[in-house]
């Protein structure tokens, strides 16, 4: 961008906080970059009435004035896409903060201009084509060990058109160093390892694919009931201290997701700053090697300009949307939505367009869902269409009161299908994940039950549906308890709520900070919930021959031992068979005696 171009200079007419109208700007486009006063702050076009520019500002406009010049660079808000990616911390519109404290210490100075990759790193580069080889956009050229754990594939750009190649080297080389050429039809085109991308606009795919595959997280109230699909939609919903980041930790560190992309929008600066300290010092379970191997984090707090929370979440999903094209599958966090959404409602605000439901603006619902759309399994833009990637978009929402009626979380139930609905009630009595059985729900069911049939057993969707229902019941029963004590029911009900509880605190609860609680296994699972419910039949099925009290039955040996199944390793998971000889004979032994 040259500054002495005058068709491209306008002048800045008003300013209202991150708003910036400018005058003379016929030449501007809906969603140019510009760069605006003498500190060249970034900003973006959002609105054009005949020659002003309405201009959304990423940083702080404190001391602006009419009259400052306005420069535009005619190209909208993209990312570079190069390798450099994994285990880099940005600001919402991708530039590292690492490198900004190396140059202005620990506060951001206003209008710094450091590029998203670095330009001086050379990379050990292996080309997979060679000369003479057709090549269409999505091809891979080549490839790049961008850190211990991941294989950067490098891809001829979406934009360019087909072609053969030309020429195509190895070797060592900087992300801006030509590595070859691309023969086509409308001339050559330099390949290089980077190439940059409108964060708006959707990278294109071959094919949609349908979500069959679930999305496995180690957490036992998510994968047994509240699944989500590889490629699928989530909303974490929830009041103050219910746990969204936690869950949100868990499910960057657990799922069996390749790569995870972590964006922090808007959240307040401790819990941002827990996020920057932690993700280091994790270590990823499947590789043993430190989790930011794989991981690209954004960070957004709520005391940086508003208007860049918006640009982090599009930021975030289209460096999702990379890695998925490369064939990986990604998780991308967004935490959290409704401040994006709080964001749009202030710039609407100095917009002064007509208000919608709370205040945000009538197009809330459809911005959401354009950010939640991008999600999907995909077949991945290639010349030979073999190559598959997934994209799974998993969003926390923090509506004011914990009130699910608020309109950010009903815009974004109409475009996700798990909701995760969190209690402060099961958070403040330390039951994590704090996660509502009776108000939650999953419309991934059958798209995944075929393979868990498969890969589990033929009977986990039914034993899942039963522990629900019993669950249900429980929750009808407790009514009925209030109103006239537990002694009144028969001893159907009083099993009824037993097993319930035992679903509750032995199953569903979980232990995020123990080693082997942490996570677990479908396998593991099975048994687990398996050993509760067949407790359960045995017990049932012998009610009319024990005279004792039911009390009894439940303080059998054997029930400390399902207590703790939850801590038998992965790896000694024949324990659970001994447990359920245990209790068969001490049931079979009381029917006896009763």
């Amino acid at each position: 961008m040259s500054k002495n171009v005058k068709e491209k200079i306008g002048k800045i007419r008003k300013v209202s906080g991150p708003l910036v109208i400018a005058s003379q700007m016929e030449h501007a486009k809906m969603y140019d970059v510009v760069k605006v006063g003498e500190k060249n702050l970034i900003g973006e076009i959002i609105e054009i009435h005949s020659d002003e520019a309405y201009i959304q500002v990423y940083e702080e406009t404190g001391g602006l004035g009419p009259g400052e010049n306005v420069y535009s660079t005619n190209e909208p808000l993209s990312v570079e896409l190069a390798p450099g990616l994994l285990t880099s911390i940005y600001d919402g519109i991708q530039r590292p903060l690492d490198k900004i404290r190396e140059i202005s210490g620990d506060y951001i100075t206003r209008g710094i201009d450091v590029p998203g990759i670095d330009r001086e790193k050379k990379w050990e580069f292996k080309a997979v084509l060679k000369k003479g080889d057709a090549a269409v956009p999505g091809d891979i050229i080549g490839t790049v060990q961008e850190t211990e754990i991941i294989e950067h594939r490098i891809m001829i750009p979406p934009h360019f058109p087909n072609g053969k190649i030309k020429e195509l080297k190895s070797g060592t080389f900087t992300v801006t160093e030509i590595l070859g050429t691309l023969e086509t039809d409308k001339g050559d085109f330099e390949l290089k390892m980077m190439h940059r991308w409108p964060v708006r606009k959707s990278r294109p795919i071959l094919e949609q694919l349908p979500p069959t595959i679930p999305l496995v997280s180690g957490q036992r109230v998510i994968d047994a009931f509240f699944p989500i699909a590889k490629g699928g939609t989530a909303c974490v919903p929830g009041p103050f201290g219910s746990g969204k980041t936690v869950i949100q930790h868990q499910l960057a560190k657990w799922a069996d997701a390749q790569i995870i992309v972590y964006v922090g929008c808007g959240e307040r600066g401790n819990e941002m700053t827990d996020v920057l300290m932690e993700f280091p010092e994790l270590i990823d379970p499947h590789t043993g090697k430190p989790l930011m191997s794989r991981t690209v984090l954004i960070a957004n707090t709520s005391n940086m300009p508003v208007a860049a929370r918006e640009a982090s979440v599009f930021t975030g999903i289209t460096i999702a949307e990379y890695f998925r094209d490369m064939g990986y599958s990604v998780a991308l966090m967004a935490d959290s939505t409704s401040r994006w959404a709080e964001a749009m409602r202030e710039i609407s605000g100095r917009l002064e367009e007509m208000p919608g439901e709370e205040g945000y603006p009538a197009y809330l619902g459809s911005k959401i869902a354009s950010f939640y759309e991008r999600a999907g399994r995909v077949k991945c833009l290639s010349g030979k269409g073999d190559r598959e990637g997934a994209l799974s978009v998993i969003g926390a929402v923090s509506p004011p009161g914990g009130d699910f009626s608020d309109p950010v979380v009903q815009s974004t139930l109409r475009v996700v299908k798990v909701f995760w609905a969190l209690e402060s009630a099961l958070a403040y009595t330390r039951h994590f994940p704090a996660i509502s059985w009776l108000n939650s729900y999953s419309l991934y069911h059958d798209n995944i039950e075929e393979y868990l049939v498969e890969k589990i057993s033929k009977d986990w969707p039914d034993m899942t549906a039963e522990a629900m229902r019993i669950l249900q019941e429980e929750s009808e029963l407790i009514e009925i308890v209030r109103l006239v004590g537990k002694e009144t029911l028969s001893k159907n009900d009083q099993l009824t709520l037993e097993t319930a509880r035992s679903i509750r605190e032995d199953f569903l609860h979980q232990n995020a900070f123990h080693e082997v609680d942490t996570y677990t296994s479908f396998k593991k699972m099975y048994k687990m919930l398996g050993l509760i419910l067949t407790f359960h039949h045995h017990v049932r099925s012998i009610l009319d021959k024990i005279t004792q009290p039911i009390e009894d039955v439940f303080n059998l040996p054997v029930r400390e031992k399902i207590v703790r199944a939850k801590y038998i390793p992965e790896n000694n998971l024949d324990e659970f068979e001994k447990i359920a000889e245990s209790f068969k004979e001490e049931l079979s032994n009381l029917a006896k005696w009763g």
